[in-house]
């Protein structure tokens, strides 16, 4: 009889996540991705002013909390044709800019690279030669031998106490860790170095949103009055301060992020041939270069690419009741219509049953993975399962013709010697992710350059206050506010009847990731990925299956972490 591995929570995430892995000896035959909270904003957000939704849906998450609040305003606006002031669009991208890259260096220091870095054993680098290996990939300044001594010894009083703090439940000393010492230092070093950097960036959305996390935003426009000589508006200096901030952010990206990216997957390109699983990838798009949300100036194209074919682009449309659609033959819900049909967004149910779904009695050992086995819906699109986030993104603006994009794949790909098949991989995700982190930092520069230049020739507007008041809104009215989230397509639909909310669903990208199976047995984007090429060579501290979900950032929500009240654990791992 095969074996099943359970990992719940997985860890280092935002959520909660369970993960049942069906065994074929050393290999993941059957893999299983499990939600295991409520959510439920929807329905909250029932009979509310449609103008207040931003401020609740924000709460989904509490790491990446701008984006839920873009895709709301952007819901209303839609619903009301508001016409948005250049000046407040631009902020608007500068705002999602910093976004991504704050998660993206976050996720990637704090949440995956431990799946890859050996902490402890950077008890064991010479920092003189680590010193060498960090000036030899970057100019980065940070790079003395001292430097990196003093970093040492500070990862020796955590170990040396017993109390490994924010390093702890780490499976060092695993045989699947290949980094020298000397690489796990420099790692580590970084990785602390990211905690600093990190704090001085989230100032950016305080800025033009008031405060972070949860900045404040506006239907019609953005909260941030513009007037050079105000202290109580965007004013010369706060400007100054947000060009300081988007130099530190390509300067860290550049001398950092990259090179530690490149310099990490050298050592593990068989990952390169792991972790794929769908072939199939959406994107709505996002960043326009003008003040309408015109697919056709989006920095991010809108398409679909199926079975890793780049040379079709597939047509999307988010209010075409046949093209995205959720499903819930096993997920803990019931739909009015059956459950073996989907629903799009503007029709979406959240009506929970979990007894009657297959839900079994906690505490138990696994899931009942024949009915519903999940809180995550199942989203499809025109029927398929698809893959979102910074690999869709990046595969539909290297098939588009990015310039800058292709330059950057085809150099990552080259320094590797890695064939362009490798980017559907574990190891593409983590790279893609990383590429476009330097797509977006470049890009920044062109939009405060372009607000700069705005507001120079007069225009100060950011707001749009024409169909504020509810008393010009038509009886009925519904829209969708999309957006690229750094974790992939996020969509909220809005139906709007009397002034309230009569229908509000979120379509969040690690529902499209992480999601169940669909009717047709489909597996998702989790799933498949890790039923592609896994084996474990310890199945009690299977790190395979962390490095795969890692690599799509799971976010399932923002929550408290999970212990075990017997152990204290912050994780189980159970072989059943």
């Amino acid at each position: 009889m095969t074996e099943r591995i359970v990992v719940d929570p997985i860890t280092r995430i935002e959520g909660h996540l369970r993960i049942e892995a069906q065994m074929d000896g050393a290999n993941i035959a059957q893999a299983y991705s499990s939600g295991t909270m409520v959510r439920g904003i929807e329905t909250i957000l029932k009979g509310r002013d449609p103008r207040d939704a931003w401020a609740f849906v924000q709460r989904i998450c509490g790491v990446c909390t701008l984006v839920h609040g873009i895709a709301s305003v952007r819901a209303v606006e839609d619903a009301l044709r508001i016409e948005l002031p250049l000046n407040a669009q631009l902020i608007r991208n500068l705002m999602i800019g910093a976004q991504y890259i704050h998660d993206h260096v976050m996720h990637f220091y704090h949440l995956h690279a431990l799946d890859w870095v050996d902490v402890v054993s950077a008890l064991n680098a010479d920092p003189r030669a680590t010193s060498e290996l960090a000036q030899s990939i970057s100019p980065w300044p940070k790079s003395s031998p001292g430097y990196f001594a003093d970093t040492q010894k500070r990862i020796k009083t955590f170990v040396e106490s017993g109390q490994l703090g924010i390093f702890a439940n780490g499976y060092w000393g695993h045989p699947a860790y290949r980094l020298p010492p000397e690489a796990n230092l420099m790692a580590v070093a970084h990785y602390l170095e990211a905690l600093a950097w990190q704090r001085d960036i989230a100032k950016f959305h305080a800025i033009f949103g008031g405060k972070n996390p949860h900045p404040n935003f506006v239907v019609g426009g953005v909260p941030s009055p513009i007037d050079l000589e105000s202290d109580s508006a965007l004013n010369a200096k706060r400007l100054a301060e947000v060009l300081n901030l988007i130099q530190s952010m390509r300067t860290f990206v550049d001398q950092v992020y990259v090179p530690d990216t490149l310099a990490i997957a050298g050592f593990y390109k068989d990952w390169g041939e792991r972790g794929e699983g769908l072939g199939n990838f959406l994107c709505y798009g996002d960043l326009p270069s003008g003040a309408a949300m015109d697919p056709a100036t989006f920095l991010f194209p809108r398409g679909a690419i199926l079975d890793r074919d780049l040379s079709v682009i597939h047509p999307v449309a988010l209010e075409d009741g046949d093209e995205i659609q959720e499903f819930i033959a096993h997920s803990w819900y019931r739909y009015s219509v059956g459950n073996d049909r989907g629903l799009h967004p503007y029709e979406g149910q959240t009506t929970l049953e979990y007894d009657r779904r297959g839900g079994v009695k906690p505490p138990y050992k696994q899931l009942d993975v024949s009915d519903g086995y999940s809180w995550l819906k199942a989203p499809r699109w025109k029927g398929r399962s698809v893959e979102v986030g910074p690999l869709a993104r990046v595969l539909m603006l290297y098939a588009t013709g990015h310039e800058q994009t292709q330059a950057l794949v085809d150099s990552t790909l080259s320094r590797l010697e890695l064939p362009i098949k490798a980017l559907y991989s574990t190891l593409g995700r983590t790279a893609a992710r990383t590429l476009e982190s330097k797509i977006l930092a470049d890009n920044m520069q062109g939009w405060y350059d372009a607000l700069i230049a705005n507001v120079k020739s007069g225009d100060t507007k950011t707001f749009n206050e024409t169909l504020w008041e509810p008393s010009r809104w038509p009886s009925r009215a519904q829209g969708v506010g999309f957006m690229e989230a750094p974790r992939g397509a996020l969509g909220h639909w809005i139906v709007i009847e009397d002034g309230r909310i009569a229908n509000y669903q979120a379509v969040v990208p690690s529902t499209w990731n992480a999601g169940p199976r669909d009717a047709e047995d489909q597996p998702g984007a989790y799933e498949a990925a890790l039923q592609d090429n896994h084996q474990l060579i310890d199945v009690k501290r299977p790190i395979e299956i962390l490095r795969t979900i890692h690599s799509f950032d799971p976010c399932i929500a923002c929550a408290v972490h999970l212990a075990d009240p017997e152990s204290g654990e912050s994780f189980q791992i159970r072989v059943v």
